[in-house]
């Protein structure tokens, strides 16, 4: 035994093989599990968010089918909930009409703004040296002549 013959180096290298090839498979199985863990992670996820925003559309269509608008209150209704000697409930009512005022007139004030800036740009687009501007100044100005001097004409 203490020299090998020939069929054992052959049985000893086959060995070592063997225990080379076994060791890159279960190194290869090893990675090939966790790949598989991990695209079940990743498939699971899927599925998951998939069911959730199924569930989720579904809610919502449901309570969209369930949602009924509130009937408008009576006037008895909310003459009850709401008196008119409520000091708090006046002062809060008058705050937010006065609010809402201020919120329209500064809404108005800027439109009339804009309007007015888009009138002056508007304004100086105009070619002044165009000769059917002066021949169409021309005509006003003589439409405007006659009728003055009609109107100052007694019958």
């Amino acid at each position: 035994m203490g020299c090998n013959t020939s069929s054992e180096a052959k049985t000893n290298k086959d060995e070592k093989e063997q225990n080379k090839d076994t060791t890159e498979n279960k190194h290869n199985n090893a990675q090939n599990e966790a790949n598989a863990v991990i695209s079940e992670e990743q498939a699971a996820t899927k599925i998951q968010a998939a069911f959730r925003g199924h569930q989720t559309r579904k809610t919502m269509s449901m309570k969209a089918a369930t949602n009924k608008p509130e009937p408008e209150p009576t006037r008895a209704e909310l003459e009850a909930e709401f008196r008119a000697d409520d000091k708090d409930l006046c002062h809060a009512a008058t705050k937010i009409q006065a609010s809402f005022r201020g919120h329209q007139a500064r809404k108005q004030t800027q439109a009339e703004k804009d309007k007015e800036q888009q009138d002056k740009e508007d304004i100086e687009k105009i070619d002044l040296t165009d000769p059917d501007l002066n021949k169409a100044a021309t005509k006003i100005q003589a439409s405007f002549r006659g009728h003055k001097v009609r109107k100052d004409v007694p019958n």
